[in-house]
């Protein structure tokens, strides 16, 4: 293990990326926090493998209200968090075909009524946004109020402001198993024995191991893995080119410099919690869908890697007390959208575990639609 762990605390979160961290940052002040990772750095299979961007109508109507929840943190952070927000402008397209234009009326007609900004766009004001775009992808949602998300910033500005406010962080400390006690947890990490009061499941793709391994019935958590590409491209394709995404779910590209692009083919494989690697027939399957849309030659591939998301059983995340065990306590199923959700995520469940209720935007939120208590 690295770090000290304490014998004891009030609430122990294992898992250290930006579920746990962002909770840690939220309840440090108010509990006393340990943080345990079992990778020797946080955020290694998920967090730090994402391409975030805060984009409103990601993940669907049910995850919205998190989204639009969490756009002044991330935006306009107070000044003790971070000197400057973690959005940067992009602009995002929910692309179709000729044949997909109903499915692309449906999207933004639904989106529209929820208050999001969308532009119903069609022809050659989709072909302005995307240079080398073929003829047959011609119609699109447009919601300018994208954004990029600096994810490494931001995870590590919530490590910073956990430590600052008296949590502590052990690396290097797998989670083996947990004991309930009279008065809370037994748990056992790395080489430690530790007794919290409370024990928060942030373990991301492991989320069900934690579970079973703490004898709390699993709801079904299935880590899924996604391909991501780094290509150099043989047109001057520009660096703000907007997010581009398959109304049918099958790809979603975006600029990353002048001439290059990172894209998936947004591949959900289930698979088992490990380090997951690309599969070549992933990074083919990427490159041909992209050829189907525009036509830039690819100069070549500069980067390729894989991470886990994971999502409960209607892709909503969990986060709240166990439904039979209440000092058990969920924070997981994130899918592809933890980051752009993490402000109002962790301050709703950080409420419930006793710190202050959130206000703004996150205290107008329901957070029964998301509670652990709904999986039998």
């Amino acid at each position: 293990m690295t770090g000290t762990a304490p014998s004891a605390t009030d609430v122990l979160i294992v898992g250290a990326g930006i579920a746990g961290a962002s909770l840690a940052a939220a309840l440090a002040p108010w509990r006393r926090v340990l943080l345990v990772e079992a990778e020797d750095t946080p955020g290694y299979h998920a967090t730090g493998r994402s391409a975030a961007f805060w984009h409103e109508s990601y993940g669907g109507a049910g995850v919205q209200p998190l989204t639009r929840a969490s756009l002044d943190a991330l935006d306009r952070p107070p000044a003790d968090f971070a000197e400057q927000g973690f959005l940067t402008p992009r602009g995002a397209l929910t692309l179709g075909r000729s044949v997909d234009a109903v499915a692309v009326d449906a999207f933004a007609a639904a989106f529209s009524e929820k208050g999001v900004a969308v532009d119903r766009i069609s022809g050659a004001a989709v072909a302005a946004h995307i240079p080398g775009l073929r003829p047959h992808w011609c119609e699109a949602a447009y919601e300018a109020a994208c954004r990029d998300i600096d994810v490494g910033r931001l995870h590590a500005a919530y490590l910073r402001a956990a430590k600052r406010a008296g949590a502590s962080l052990v690396t290097r400390a797998p989670f083996r198993r947990a004991r309930r006690m009279t008065q809370g947890w037994e748990v056992e990490v790395g080489g430690a024995t530790i007794r919290a009061d409370l024990l928060v499941n942030a373990a991301g793709a492991w989320a069900d191991q934690v579970a079973a391994a703490s004898g709390v019935a699993p709801v079904g958590i299935q880590p899924r893995r996604r391909t991501m590409l780094q290509l150099r491209l043989g047109v001057p394709v520009p660096a703000d080119l907007p997010l581009v995404i398959d109304i049918g779910g099958a790809f979603y590209f975006k600029g990353e410099s002048e001439g290059r692009i990172w894209l998936t083919p947004h591949d959900e494989t289930p698979v088992d919690p490990h380090d997951v690697v690309p599969e070549e027939i992933d990074v083919a399957t990427a490159i041909d869908r992209l050829q189907s849309v525009v036509d830039w030659p690819v100069a070549a591939i500069e980067r390729k890697w894989a991470g886990l998301r994971s999502f409960a059983p209607d892709r909503l995340p969990v986060f709240g007390a166990d439904r039979h065990e209440p000092r058990f306590i969920w924070c997981a199923g994130q899918g592809g959208f933890g980051i752009q959700t993490a402000p109002a995520i962790a301050a709703l469940l950080a409420a419930q575990l006793g710190a202050p209720e959130p206000q703004g935007a996150i205290g107008w939120i329901d957070p029964s639609p998301f509670a652990a208590s709904r999986f039998g």
